[in-house]
């Protein structure tokens, strides 16, 4: 049993199958070049985190929440090295899925998959409550107002107007009172409150069906929305530095290490979209040169993007007016500069579309993936014969995304997005080290320069553990029975394992630190969302012992 669950597909055979569905009815249409690539790159990227999440992690952690920003984007630098290897060796559509089904095996490749459905899908479900912030805000600036009850979730509107009647001498923020008027005004049915996010659906339909056309169609109009974001941006930054009160940034950390941490998750949602890259491998021209390029030049250009926003936002307004869904519109409406937060908000509806676009696009094919290996129905591997699209995986993810999107609050879904897009990074930088050991079977293209770190790994162990238990407030490895401390146990842990596995194995600098780097930001998370995740993940063995493992392509045709 143990055999079956950890077969392995080698690079030689996933290359063969490529090969063969390149040439048939299979086939996607490669249209994608280098600039096409990284402006999807840029597109992922840059969206609900600059625009919705930034505001979140600015009202916890002040001004220092650019220090979070530099370290994330360090972590992720590690994981996009690791993933431009990957696709450079195996470029397939399947992404992180097929790259652990070449190093570790069946059963891990399903559990990535199953985690990136929380990447994509449930991450899509975030960018779609948070395009319906910002397009209300618009529709409000021209006269047109929404209801309020069609506006958010029905949670959010319950809490709000519970905790206002709770805090009555308490002056009410703008999305408060929204809340209260969103409970209030309801219609009801049978005694429950009808109250939804409507256009958070509408907008999901809309990309959907625009992915359903095809990969052509995407590229155009995602290119069209980069431009227009990125042009926003340059000029929010330039405007913003005219209004830029530097008493703003004092105290530069108000709530301490703490306090920035607790942004972790909203930050490093900011950071997701590199990644998705790896889902058009199928889709580009040369997909070994470019897909590498690509992953790393809209990391970078988005790095510096983010740092010189929240920068120019903590220093705008105080930043416990930031905890807002949208954050740049609302800074300049308190500073009534209204013709700038209307440009905000037209932008961010365009930036968050193209968003969806890329992670609409990008969980398809992964499913399409993992229907070809015959872990899901082949239905979902079927390619649309005139626009050349996985249609039914794309239905699905519709519908998958819109209907959540109606109900669901915005900071938990942010939460759950995160750390199934971490495991996956962690998966892919081990995935590495472990192909380390196979460099000469069809390992060609990029590689990740080999730094032994044998010494240096082991030594930021033990420096990071030194510091770690000087500075530590909590008294985590004396308080270790308390829940929410076990995260930073088990890391830890981790942490020291693998410093000694990497000082024996001479493993090789950079997966490694990729691998501590996104274990410690999994760390940050807390119990919730971990028993979550693992909920998830046992709902998805099932499906797998019950389904994936009998219909399984290897188990008729194992790998030579």
């Amino acid at each position: 049993m143990g055999k079956g669950l950890f077969r392995r597909k080698t690079i030689s055979q996933i290359s063969a199958e490529a090969d063969q569905l390149n040439l048939g009815e299979h086939a996607l249409r490669k249209s994608l070049s280098l600039r096409d690539i990284t402006s999807l790159g840029i597109a992922a990227i840059i969206g609900a985190g600059i625009f919705s999440t930034i505001g979140n992690a600015s009202a916890s952690g002040g001004p220092a929440v650019i220090l979070l920003f530099v370290f994330i984007a360090l972590a992720c630098s590690f994981s996009a090295l690791s993933y431009a290897e990957f696709a450079s060796t195996i470029p397939i559509s399947g992404s992180a899925y097929t790259y652990a089904y070449a190093s570790f095996g069946e059963i891990v490749a399903w559990i990535i998959g199953w985690a990136l459905i929380v990447e994509y899908a449930i991450g899509n479900i975030v960018v779609a409550i948070s395009w319906s912030d910002y397009f209300t805000g618009l529709m409000d600036g021209i006269g047109w107002h929404i209801p309020e009850y069609l506006t958010m979730d029905y949670l959010s509107a319950k809490n709000g107007f519970l905790e206002a009647g709770a805090a009555l001498s308490t002056e009410l923020t703008h999305y408060q009172m929204d809340q209260v008027l969103a409970w209030q005004n309801a219609p009801e049915l049978f005694g429950f409150k009808l109250i939804c996010d409507l256009p958070a659906l509408a907008i999901v339909f809309a990309i959907t069906a625009l992915i359903y056309r095809g990969v052509h169609e995407t590229k155009t109009v995602g290119n069209y929305f980069v431009a227009l974001k990125l042009s926003v941006i340059v000029l929010v930054i330039i405007v913003g530095a005219f209004y830029v009160d530097s008493g703003h940034w004092s105290p530069f950390a108000p709530n301490g290490l703490k306090g920035v941490l607790q942004g972790v998750a909203s930050v490093f949602f900011a950071y997701i979209g590199f990644d998705a890259l790896a889902t058009t491998a199928e889709e580009c021209k040369n997909p070994k040169r470019d897909l590498p390029k690509a992953m790393m030049a809209s990391l970078a250009i988005c790095t510096v993007l983010y740092v010189l926003i929240a920068l120019t936002l903590t220093g705008l307004v105080d930043y416990r007016e930031l905890a807002v869904g949208d954050p740049l519109a609302h800074a300049f409406e308190l500073l009534h500069v209204n013709w700038m937060s209307g440009i905000v908000a037209v932008s961010a509806v365009v930036a968050m579309a193209s968003v969806l676009l890329v992670f609409q696009n990008g969980q398809p094919r992964i499913w399409m993936s993992m229907s070809r290996d015959g872990l899901l129905p082949k239905r979902f591997s079927k390619i649309h014969p005139r626009f050349k699209t996985p249609a039914f995986s794309t239905l699905i993810t519709g519908i998958f995304v819109a209907v959540p999107a109606l109900f669901l609050n915005l900071k938990e879904v942010t939460d759950l997005s995160s750390i199934g897009t971490l495991f996956a990074f962690v998966i892919v930088n081990a995935g590495v080290i472990r192909m380390e050991s196979h460099k000469s079977e069809f390992h060609t293209g990029f590689r990740v320069p080999y730094f032994n770190g044998r010494l240096l790994v082991p030594l930021l162990c033990l420096i990071s553990l030194y510091l770690f238990i000087v500075f530590d407030q909590d008294q985590i490895f004396v308080n270790y029975a308390h829940h929410e401390n076990w995260t930073m146990l088990a890391f830890w842990t981790l942490f020291v394992v693998l410093s000694i596995f990497t000082f024996i194995k001479r493993y090789s600098t950079i997966p490694v630190l990729g691998m501590v780097t996104n274990f410690y930001l999994m760390a940050q998370l807390n119990f919730t969302n971990w028993a979550a995740f693992l909920i998830w993940l046992c709902f998805g063995l099932i499906i797998y012992f019950i389904y994936g493992k009998r219909h399984s392509r290897l188990a008729v045709h194992p790998a030579q």
